[in-house]
This record gives structure tokens, sequence and C-alpha cells, in this order.
């Protein structure tokens, strides 16, 4: 019996690699609580990589977040979206945390924000760059209450850990935070892949779902696989810590052929710039029409990301027949708790019984080149390298539903997409937009630019669009207070604001004519103000609000409240 095996040759072509030593003492937790995690580092999330460590706030907003090390805040955000409220503190040992997703900043901190906010006459800040003697911070120094802003999110803190001069991020459970973890990845499916036109798995040249037989507690095993040619695997997985139930991101996954490891990933760092190449490591195929992830242990052309450690023929294996190989997959998370998947396969004389029909179109796409294909009503454009490889695209416009194939193939870049508006009139132009309709429930509005008789978008997700008039006002209602109240022993003033068409874009309130801070939440639909802003010095006061609409819809409300500070 022949046994696979790989050459010397090929074993010398690994690069070495060994693991950067970290500091696990010199920061302190961010928090004075017991970690446990909602999201750890590395998570797969949609197009990006999880970029730190979700630490759990009991369901609670307003926990003490404490600097983890001396330092100065090097950088502050504000943003509806994303982070939310964000906070980033440059240590001098190279490395600077970021807190996020906040609900205030700290003493100093806070009055240095809103005086920039107030200032600009917008809650969102974009990104303050401060000087090292501007705000420092000692260690333990309570630099922020935790939150839930950044859009639809749970309370928590997310915590960071990145190289000052890189901007790498590298995972902060290397430099000390240990939650408890005594539990095993879990292990859900495992795909078999043919990776070339010759290769087969059982005769096929489709993808199979091989089912898991349990040996015995975190070791499983799978029928023998008959195949020929390229091969590859793929594996739905993830990790439970204790004390929590949310399904969470692995550490690492290695592949072992006849003993020898051949493919190797750890989330030990990656920068910003990589974390889109997700799309490549996992079947992103499948996720768009399941919403399940399979991460490849192959590396797919065109794949950068840099935490790739061992590999060995990119993780393939090359199937000779009449040979045997025994396949060991190993997932494990950051305290070594590991789960373990054999797969016996053999290699076999390939007899095709089935076989895909080639995938052809009459729009072709070369990887390298522009293209621009006009389809009547609609033109669409590919800028140079949007797509990882060749591929064939469906295009058709259908009563102004304008299809740009299926939304499962990854792109790089985004393309443009421009619809003739030609037959609107001059107020529905006004009232335009371009939208996404993948889900058809709930389209999705795209940025939209009108020009003449154009309206454009751009995007990096493939799918439906189509044109919609948005002729609704967004709504405004008080909420803690009347028209005419007095509002005493009232901390703060909130308002409902919400719009069903095309989302709002922007919204002013005034006081007595002067500019007020509200914050927006986003889930709640709530604006807040809060009275401690400034003294008022009367008792009656006016106050006002517009909101805006992304096609410029306009609603405004005006109301008079009596309060004394």
């Amino acid at each position: 019996m022949k046994i696979f095996i790989y050459t010397i040759v090929s074993f010398f072509t690994l690069a070495s690699y060994s693991q950067k030593k970290y500091p696990e003492n010199y920061f302190r937790s961010p928090l004075d609580i017991p970690i446990v995690l909602a999201g750890t580092f590395g998570e797969l999330r949609s197009n990006h990589f999880h970029a730190g460590l979700d630490i759990k706030t009991k369901q609670r907003e307003g926990l003490k977040v404490y600097a983890a090390a001396d330092g100065y805040v090097s950088r502050i955000k504000v943003a509806l979206w994303g982070y939310g409220k964000a906070l980033y503190i440059t240590h001098p040992n190279g490395y600077t945390t970021v807190y996020a997703h906040l609900s205030k900043f700290g003493e100093g901190i806070e009055e240095y924000v809103k005086n920039i906010q107030y200032k600009k006459e917008s809650y969102e800040t974009g990104n303050i760059f401060l000087k090292p003697g501007q705000l420092p911070i000692k260690k333990g120094q309570i630099v922020a209450l935790s939150g839930s802003t950044g859009g639809f999110v749970a309370p928590h803190l997310h915590y960071e850990i990145r190289d000052t001069k890189t901007e790498k991020i590298i995972n902060p459970l290397f430099f000390g935070i240990r939650p408890k973890d005594s539990i095993a990845p879990k292990i859900k499916n495992l795909l078999i892949y043919p990776i070339e036109d010759g290769s087969r798995i059982h005769n096929s040249d489709k993808k199979s779902n091989l089912k898991l037989r349990k040996i015995k507690p975190f070791i499983y095993s799978t029928n023998q696989v008959l195949a020929s040619g390229r091969i590859g695997f793929g594996l739905e997985v993830y990790d439970q810590l204790n004390h929590a139930y949310n399904k969470n991101g692995i550490y690492a996954l290695a592949m072992f052929a006849n003993g020898l490891k051949i493919y190797e990933h750890k989330l030990e760092t990656f920068s910003f710039a990589k974390s889109k190449f997700i799309n490549l490591l996992i079947d992103y195929p499948h996720y768009a029409r399941y919403k399940t992830k399979f991460q490849r242990l192959f590396k797919r052309q065109k794949n950068t990301l840099g935490i790739y450690k061992k590999l060995i023929n990119d993780g393939y294996i090359d199937v000779k027949e009449g040979w045997d190989y025994n396949i060991e997959i190993v997932a494990s998370d950051f305290q070594g708790n590991k789960t373990t998947i054999r797969v016996p396969v053999k290699g076999v004389k390939s007899n095709a019984l089935f076989k895909q029909a080639p995938d052809t179109t009459a729009y072709k796409i070369t990887a390298g080149a522009f293209h621009k294909f006009d389809l009547g009503t609609a033109n669409v454009a590919f800028p140079k390298n949007s797509f990882y490889k060749d591929v064939y695209l469906d295009l058709k416009v259908d009563k102004d539903v304008v299809t740009i194939h299926e939304p499962n193939i990854p792109l790089d870049k985004s393309f443009t997409l421009t619809f003739d508006i030609s037959k609107y009139t001059e107020d529905q132009v006004k009232q335009l937009y371009i939208a996404n309709i993948n889900n058809k429930k709930y389209p999705n509005y795209q940025a939209t630019t009108k020009k003449e008789s154009k309206a454009y978008t751009t995007s990096k997700t493939l799918g439906k669009y189509t044109l919609l008039i948005d002729s609704k006002k967004p709504t405004i209602k008080l909420k803690n207070f009347r028209n005419g109240s007095w509002l005493t022993n009232s901390k703060t003033l909130t308002v409902e604001i919400n719009d069903v068409g095309s989302g709002i874009k922007t919204y002013r309130a005034t006081i007595d004519g002067e500019w007020i801070l509200m914050e927006y939440n986003l889930k709640k639909k709530l604006l807040t103000y809060d009275f401690s802003d400034k003294k008022l010095t009367e008792a009656k006061h006016k106050f006002e609000i517009e909101v805006l609409d992304n096609v410029g819809n306009k609603s405004s409300l005006s109301a008079t409240f009596y309060k004394k500070s």
C-alpha cells in the first residue's frame, strides 16, 4: 500500500515562524468585573475579522472603564455606526489600547469632546487626534463608562490592543487577559471540495458534506472518502467559553496528512487592510446562500492574509490513485482546548458519474481588466481587479430591477451602477434613490448621486437593485414631555425620530435658538439632550428640531417647556 508523503524539498520551503512574546503583566483589565466574553479576537464577521474582545457588562451600561496602563489619549472618535464612542490610549511600551461602544467619556475627556461637538455643531466628531501632553492618563484611571453606542449593539465593551507603529491589531489574550475557558471548540459540519476540473469526490465534481461520527469526547471520524485529483476541506466550527452561551470564533485551525502538518492558521494578529480577505478564507458562495461560514483549510489565490503559519501546497491535497491518506483536522481555542476530526481518504481512478455544467454567460469578467456593460436603462462598470478571479456574470434588467448576478461572489473593489432617470418628473427625481433589494422586505438605501438624467451609486455587493421614490417625511415625537410642560426634575429632554423610506440623514435641534447636542440612539430611535450641558437662567424655553431624510424630505417640530437650572 502506498502512503502519501511530501518531499524534503517541499518541507524546507516553509517560512519559519516564531510567535512574538508579549508583555503579560503590563496591562490591567479594563473592567473590575470577571471577564466573560461575548466575542473573541479574529471572530468571523461580515466582510471582516473581529478586531478585539467583546467583554460582557452584565447586560448593563455605565460600568467604569479603566485605563489599562499609563499613557495619553491619542485619538477620540464619536460616530453613529461602527465603534460608536471610542477612545484610543497610546502607551510608552509601543502599544495602543482601544475602548469602544462607550456611553460616556471620563472626567476631562468628556468635556474636551463636548467642546468640539458644540464648536462643530455635530454629534459625530470624526477622528480627533491628540498630542502626548494634551490628555495624559494613569493606569487604573476611569476613562469612560461602558455603553452600546455604534449601531444596533447590545451593551458591552469592545477592547483592542494595537501595535502603535504598524497599527496591526493583536489578540489581547496574549497580554494576560484570561477568561475562564475549559470548553473545547464545537464542530458542526465538514465539507470536502474537488478543486480542479479533473478532481472527484466519490466520482462527483461537487463538494460534499461528510457525516461526522463521535469516537470519544472531542474526537470525530468520517467514513472513508474515495477521491481523485486535488481536494480541500472546509470546517464549520465555533467556540464557547465558561459562563457564556455565545458562539465565538476559534483561535487556530490545523490539518495534518499522514502526520505531516500541511495547513495552519492562528488568530494572533492581522492588519485592517487585509481583513477583507476573510471572504477568501471562508466559503463565500456557501455563506451567501445559507448564512453559515465554513473556514477553508486551503489558501486561495490572491489571499494575502498574514494569519497563515505553516502551509504545504497551500493546504491542498493531491490525491493519487492507489494511495491512502489519513487526514487529521484540529480546531483549537486560545487555552489549548482541542477538537479533532479524522478523515480516511483513498485515491481511486476517476470515473466521473456527475459533472456540473460549465458556468458561462454572455458577460465574462477578466479580473485584471476594466468592464462596462450597457443594459439599456442601466449600466454597470467594474474597475480592474474588482474580482479575485475571472468569472461569468448574469446581468439583466426587468421592470426597473437590475440584477447583477447573485450576491455569492466576493468583490475586492466597488462597482458603479448607473440608472437612466430621464422618464421621471423633476419632482420625482428629487425623491428618487437607488436601493439594494436582496432583502425584499427591507430595501437598503444606497448613497445616490443624481446628475442630469442619471442616478449613480457604488457597491461591493452583487444582487438586485432598483429605483425607489420616498415621498414621506420623517416623523418626530416628543417623548418625556408635552408642549408647555414643566421639566423641573428632568435631567434630559428626549424625542423620537424615524423615517420609513430612505432613512434619516441629518438632524438639528436648538433651545432658545442655540444649537444643542442630542445623542442619537439608533436602536431606540431616540435623541436625548442632557440639561447639564448648559445652565438655563430663564424659566420659559423654546425647543425646535429639524430632521432631514436622505432624499431631502424635511420635518420640523417646535415646543415650549419650562425649566430653571
